[in-house]
């Protein structure tokens, strides 16, 4: 891995990220808005699940995904 490596947001991971959570917080954000965790293969389901209860999370596609709709 290089500096350069997107790693896995879940605390204290430090493995490489093959996921991009899309979210946002509709108490304090517009619906257009998407904020981004990112999300190694073993904690994809837990944040995905994380996000999930709490009404935000908004789509879960793979990272080389992510990197090409935003270029």
């Amino acid at each position: 891995m290089s500096d350069e490596t997107p790693i896995c947001s879940a605390k204290g991971c430090r493995v490489a990220a093959v996921w991009v959570l899309a979210w946002n917080n509709p108490k304090i954000h517009t619906p257009e808005r998407r904020k981004t965790w990112l999300a190694c293969d073993e904690h994809r389901e837990h944040l995905s699940q994380f996000l999930g209860v709490r009404g935000m999370l908004k789509d879960v596609v793979p990272l080389g995904e992510w990197t090409d709709q935003r270029s």
